[in-house]
């Protein structure tokens, strides 16, 4: 599909999710077969472009293309000069989270929900409105903003959008495995899924998915060997991105949705949340992976099978796009 003048070879998207996406875990996102992956939120208001955090939100060193910025606000004047503030610095896509989009010379795309509240779902009417004002492609949850994460996403409302406007259309919510995003796919009709804490901990989901709809078979666990390289790699990157003291805290939640579910992770997760420097922390994980690596060849959840991580996805470990402690629906 196309965006603008990109053109994004796989279907299988990473959601934005704030304390989440960050440089490093979009980096491997991609790298494990995300085609597009979106940043954290970021507000369109000025005056918190010089801290640490917004500062850190708006560095894309080394990221692939395309590099997608997402913004929140409600000003169209505030929305477009934070537009313009953030191509000027790498971006080259700007999605919106429910903002009022105006026609730029980069793609502007916007993400959203179905509607309020079950009773007032709006989002057809949405999404002709932002096609006629020359947004590029749709995102769309499938639940209101009064649902919250609650429940189980539906995807009629999306079909009917797909059906309404030209631009593509990309379905998000309750994407939990291969199997779940081909009937997705086959119920709305979407141009592309958008998957989001189904990939905390997991983020080879992505190839896993790209393989079931390309060929119908289910991707193999990765081996602990192969986990165990790219967990090195991502808290290696983690560390250098946030520093030693912010480093050790974020890296908690990676770790902890990484091991959780493994044998014997119950106990590695409490031993994590006593750790309080980076070195601990990379060389504990490395000695846990070692040993299961030695009773396993592959990776081995608790219950015996790879589809118990699907329960992230409902378990409001963290919005898909607005903040990780307490779910605010967007």
């Amino acid at each position: 599909m196309r965006i603008g003048s990109f053109e994004l070879k796989d279907r299988v998207f990473a959601a934005p999710m704030a304390g989440v996406t960050d440089r490093p875990f979009r980096r491997l996102c991609r790298r494990l077969g995300a085609a597009y992956a979106v940043s954290e939120m970021v507000a369109s208001d000025p005056r918190v472009r010089a801290s640490g955090k917004t500062s850190r939100r708006l560095d894309h060193d080394g990221e692939p293309a395309p590099v997608v910025v997402q913004l929140v606000g409600a000003d169209p004047a505030v929305l477009a000069d934070a537009a313009r503030y953030n191509v000027d610095r790498g971006a080259q896509i700007i999605d919106l989270n429910m903002g009022c989009p105006a026609r730029k010379v980069w793609p502007v795309t916007l993400k959203y929900r179905t509607g309020w509240d079950p009773a007032d779902r709006n989002a057809v009417r949405i999404a002709r409105m932002a096609e006629s004002a020359g947004v590029q492609m749709l995102t769309l949850h499938g639940r209101t903003r009064a649902c919250g994460f609650k429940g189980q996403a539906e995807y009629d409302t999306i079909a009917r959008v797909k059906q309404a406007v030209r631009i593509p259309v990309v379905a998000n919510g309750d994407v939990d495995s291969p199997q779940k995003a081909r009937f997705v796919f086959e119920t709305t009709g979407a141009d592309a899924i958008m998957v989001g804490r189904a990939a905390q901990g997991r983020p080879w989901i992505f190839r896993e998915i790209d393989q079931y709809l390309r060929t119908g078979s289910v991707h193999p666990a990765p081996t602990v060997l192969e986990v165990r390289g790219l967990l090195q790699e991502h808290l290696e990157e983690h560390y250098g991105f946030y520093g030693e003291a912010l480093g050790v805290r974020t890296a908690r939640k990676h770790i902890i949705w990484y091991t959780r579910r493994l044998r014997g992770g119950a106990r590695f997760c409490e031993r994590m949340n006593r750790l309080e420097r980076c070195e601990e922390q990379h060389r504990a994980l490395d000695e846990f992976l070692q040993d299961a690596g030695e009773r396993d060849d592959r990776l081995q959840y608790e219950d015996g099978s790879i589809e118990s991580l699907a329960a992230l996805e409902r378990e409001g470990d963290a919005g898909d796009c607005d903040t990780i402690a307490a779910c605010e629906p967007c």
